[in-house]
């Protein structure tokens, strides 16, 4: 095997090493970043659904509240809180059906169930209150306890969630912890693998070249030539020994001494 041939290859397996390690840490990084949007994707959505439910149920009880216990109050404060009433309950509905879509999670199936049969019951009285019927005896006894059931049960589905985040997040420290090793211990080995290269390499090349050298000195020696060097410097050694080498046959040929 030639010198430049035992060169490219060893440059060749350097390449390989860092081609390596690009694509081993581009494919975890990206998988970590995956499982990151992974934890946010699902659990956001149905903590923003949740929360957005929350928010409507609160502007259907200020609403509810106000029309219940201040009847007296002027027309445009009635339909302010009428319609903020309407508006809750759309955008109540309109999480509700989103969250429905959105189940990921042990028990939030039961819990979205919860919320849909409450919710029904919870809605016609709501209406019937906006409306001015019923009165106070309604909302204590019937609309009271079923705004308490359908917040426990939203809450239900924020917590779920909640504590899926938090066991994701564990779960996903974990990998990366054990992909951050995996990564080290790669590292530590192509490292390793470098070295002994840069190492080997130019010991090998630079023993090659001092024998070669040496081997010239002797040469010389034996024909009786001198070589006159102040140098350390092998190659330059061998190019001047051919040089006189070449010089001493020309001139035993009676040929005029080359340069």
């Amino acid at each position: 095997m030639t010198l430049k041939t035992k060169m490219t290859l060893g440059l060749g397996f350097l390449f390989l090493i860092i081609l390596i390690l690009i694509a081993f840490f581009s494919v975890n990084v990206g998988r970590i970043s995956q499982d990151a949007g992974n934890i946010l994707k699902d659990n956001y959505q149905s903590l923003v659904y949740s929360r957005n439910m929350l928010a409507a149920l609160e502007d259907m009880r200020t609403s509810v509240v106000s029309l219940t216990f201040n009847p007296a109050e002027d027309r445009q404060a009635s339909d302010y809180h009428a319609k903020l009433f309407e508006s809750g309950r759309a955008a109540f509905e309109a999480n509700l059906k989103s969250e429905n879509s959105n189940i990921t999670e042990i028990h939030e199936a039961e819990y979205a169930g919860q919320v849909n049969q409450s919710y029904g019951p919870f809605a016609e009285i709501g209406r019937r209150l906006a409306k001015g019927e019923g009165g106070r005896a309604l909302y204590f006894e019937e609309w009271q306890p079923a705004f308490e059931k359908l917040r426990n049960a939203i809450g239900n589905i924020n917590d779920v969630n909640m504590q899926a985040v938090e066991r994701k997040s564990e779960t996903a420290k974990r990998d990366a912890a054990g992909i951050i090793q995996v990564m080290a211990g790669i590292g530590v080995l192509c490292a390793l693998l470098a070295f002994f290269y840069f190492w080997y390499f130019p010991f090998y090349v630079s023993n090659s070249i001092a024998y070669l050298a040496d081997r010239m000195k002797a040469l010389l020696e034996k024909s009786g030539l001198t070589l006159d060097l102040k140098t350390h410097d092998e190659a330059f050694i061998l190019l001047h020994g051919i040089n006189l080498l070449e010089s001493d046959l020309d001139r035993k040929r009676g040929q005029p001494a080359r340069d």
